[in-house]
């Protein structure tokens, strides 16, 4: 771990004590790597929630939770999927990449004893998306493109972009995600298609109050 890394998880943790406690309990389920990102993650969502006018704590524990099962086998996130009660659609059973987002929810509920809708909302569409999303879902489908860890090409553009006009961001995230899974000649999510429109047809939502 980087010293700039020890410093954003000392900082993160100092100031959201269940944070920190979240972190403990949910490390042993993740490599290192996907630990890092999450904390990455959490420290970028309460910069955006601090910009945005969005509760830090939740930015904080969504973001930290996020991937949360990430790295367990997809037949142990179906499981928990299914006695969760969540029903997937065709789509979302095709795509295992999708699975995490969903236990991911499921564990938060069941084993962490997290109830705040928002929170888990957060995670639950962090990759697809949905038209109607919350303030903290906008700002952890974006913490997840933008986190100091990502190096992938266009990266400062998407940061300046979240920094400044969270609408843009959100845009430009929809529409890579879009356009990566038509060329992978793979099916994609409804809920990400009509969250792209929404974003396009409702500016009105993003205005800052």
């Amino acid at each position: 771990m980087g010293k700039k890394d020890q410093e954003r998880e000392e900082a993160l943790f100092r100031r959201f004590p269940t944070v920190k406690a979240y972190a403990e309990q949910i490390r042993p389920l993740l490599s290192e790597y996907r630990y890092r990102h999450s904390v990455n993650v959490a420290a970028e969502a309460v910069v955006l929630a601090e910009k945005y006018g969005v509760d830090l704590q939740k930015a904080a524990e969504a973001g930290i939770l996020h991937d949360c099962m990430k790295d367990q086998p997809p037949a142990e996130q179906l499981s928990i999927i299914e006695k969760a009660g969540i029903q997937l659609s065709e789509v979302e059973q095709s795509a295992k990449k999708l699975y995490h987002a969903f236990s991911g929810m499921a564990y938060m509920q069941e084993v962490l004893h997290i109830h705040d809708q928002d929170i888990l909302n957060a995670v639950y569409y962090h990759t697809v998306g949905h038209a109607g999303m919350s303030p903290l879902e906008r700002v952890i489908f974006i913490a997840d493109f933008t986190s100091a860890d990502r190096n992938y090409p266009g990266v400062e553009r998407m940061r300046e972009k979240a920094r400044k006009n969270l609408r843009s961001a959100m845009i430009e995230g929809l529409s890579f995600t879009i356009q990566e899974l038509a060329e992978q000649e793979v099916p994609i999510h409804p809920d990400t298609v009509a969250a792209f429109n929404w974003v396009l047809l409702h500016p009105e939502y993003f205005e800052i109050k």
